[in-house]
């Protein structure tokens, strides 16, 4: 039985996808330690790897962190020297994924833009609290900053889109500072005591319970409420906050984050647009070979890289 009002929201190629992911968490998936939820998302996002197209090259290296190096991967285009850089932040609740997770998303932007990506592999809760997770985010980007003389496009899913957030509140107005950014589906902080943490409290593939359990890890129990570097939406100012795009799915309890932020930045003089995705679930690049909305959706997310990259807005 499909819970009621998603037995309608969402159509049969994403149930596919939803019942395709919940078939590797086991019945007692919630009394998993963490290390146990590492190795249930890891299979999982391998097996939905789609493999890298061949014209993109990759190389793995390391940059100095704030306690220990932080591992990178580059990805580079085989067509021509690029023209801009992507940073891109990976989801997985500050607790679960790396490099490998997201391997070929950003493998695929790659190819898609034509642009250099690198992946950040930042230390992960609980070993590691808040703001470790920031200040290796912080540390990436002004090393490729310097490293490379290229617009930076800050891009990250769920838990990296939070930090990509963080990233560019932390460097308005600074020398080193990203072009624009790009969140999918993002953690921004907003109150998970009404909105769409009521109304889809229980969407398929992340409730609000998970939420704030994720919360409680990366904080180590008390969650800070007026901390931008942990919750975006609590910045007091967002002058000088580059473009913004974001992507949210309707059938996420994270879906009223999107909107909040990007009223805020535009109050504050930015660019910034929000594009709810109907009938999409949280998680839903790895539907982009599946799913027509979710392909569509990932597609629309390309084209405005570029044109961000480019130095335009796309709208």
């Amino acid at each position: 039985m499909r819970p009621s009002p998603y037995d309608t929201l969402i159509d049969e190629e994403t149930w596919s996808f939803i019942d395709k992911s919940n078939a590797f968490y086991p019945a007692d998936a919630t009394s998993l330690d963490h290390a146990g939820q590492r190795r249930v998302y890891d299979e999982l996002c391998h097996a939905f790897d789609a493999g890298r197209p061949p014209s993109v090259t990759v190389r793995d290296f390391s940059v100095p962190g704030p306690q220990a190096p932080i591992p990178l991967r580059q990805y580079l285009p085989a067509t021509s020297e690029p023209k801009a850089c992507v940073l891109y932040l990976h989801g997985g609740g500050f607790v679960l994924g790396g490099l490998e997770s997201h391997d070929s998303i950003c493998a695929e932007i790659c190819d898609g833009t034509g642009y250099r990506v690198i992946s950040v592999d930042y230390r992960l809760a609980p070993e590691h609290l808040h703001p470790a997770q920031v200040e290796d985010a912080l540390a990436a980007f002004r090393h490729v900053a310097s490293d490379f003389a290229l617009p930076i496009i800050l891009c990250g899913d769920s838990a990296g889109g939070n930090l990509a957030a963080a990233v560019a509140w932390a460097t308005r107005g600074q020398a080193l500072a990203p072009a624009a950014q790009v969140l999918i589906y993002p953690a921004l902080g907003a109150d998970t005591s009404k909105g769409t943490f009521i109304s889809h409290a229980h969407a398929p593939m992340l409730t609000t319970a998970d939420m704030l359990y994720y919360d409680d890890l990366r904080s180590g129990g008390t969650s800070p409420v007026d901390d931008p570097l942990f919750t975006p939406l609590a910045a007091p100012d967002y002058t000088g906050t580059p473009p913004t795009l974001i992507f949210t799915a309707e059938c996420d309890p994270l879906s009223g984050d999107g909107p909040d932020y990007c009223a805020r930045l535009t109050q504050a003089g930015g660019k910034a647009i929000c594009f709810e995705v109907k009938g999409l679930v949280h998680g839903y690049l790895r539907a982009r070979h599946s799913a027509s909305r979710a392909r569509d959706s990932f597609a629309r997310m390309i084209s405005g890289i570029k044109t961000l990259g480019a130095g335009e807005w796309p709208y």
